[in-house]
């Protein structure tokens, strides 16, 4: 421990002055940094491993995008979190190109089982690895950025969140036109008392009026 001139201990990693702009993160925010970077390039590892078997030219152009745009939000995660800055190219919107209609419904399909060869990978099992690793990049962004304090790299990774969610979505339609991902729905009976299971909220609780000027506990005197 070390003492200032009052005499009072202090931490020697404490910083007493301004932290340089590159070191501006707190320690749990760098390893949920390196979590987040690690799982995106296993992610796109991922996606060029499964690439070479997919049979599907729409899987296909929907992988080789998602890819892409990976990279470049890669890189400027990368970049902020090393500088500490805003990075050189600002954050983009990942834009799929189909509709959002859903099928709803279950058509009887053939039980699912592990496979007995390798030659058993299918448009079907790519594209649920690719959803998957969609929806864990999402979650692992959400929690890395409740524990950021650098205030550039929070935003980049709100902003990716985002982004995770839409390709996740692309890849739902996708199976889901593809018959590999089925959406059951409930009886209209129970889809309306569902629905309609909640009321709008109405007013202003008493307790809570700022404007009254009272003292919300009478016990305690001013």
């Amino acid at each position: 421990m070390m003492q200032n001139q009052q005499g009072q201990q202090m931490h020697p990693n404490m910083h007493t002055g301004a932290v340089p702009q590159q070191l501006n993160h707190g320690g749990h925010e760098v390893f949920d940094l390196h979590e987040v970077l690690s799982g995106t390039i296993g992610t796109m590892n991922q996606y060029l491993m499964l690439r070479q078997h997919v049979k599907d030219p729409e899987l296909l152009n929907i992988l080789d995008r998602q890819y892409q745009f990976m990279q470049n939000e890669y890189n400027t995660t990368v970049e902020c979190f090393q500088s500490g800055q805003d990075p050189s190219q600002p954050t983009q919107s990942y834009k799929m190109t189909q509709g959002n209609d859903f099928v709803y419904g279950l058509k009887p399909t053939q039980p699912k089982k592990p496979w007995q060869s390798l030659s058993e990978i299918s448009d079907e099992f790519i594209s649920s690895c690719m959803l998957a690793s969609c929806k864990a990049s999402a979650s692992h962004k959400t929690m890395a950025a409740l524990e950021t304090t650098n205030p550039v790299v929070r935003r980049v990774l709100a902003d990716s969140v985002s982004n995770c969610i839409e390709m996740a979505y692309e890849l739902s339609i996708y199976q889901n036109k593809k018959h590999y991902y089925q959406v059951p729905q409930l009886s209209q009976q129970d889809m309306n008392q569902m629905l309609n299971a909640f009321a709008p909220a109405q007013g202003t609780p008493q307790n809570m009026n700022m404007n009254t000027g009272m003292n919300p506990n009478p016990n305690i005197q001013h």
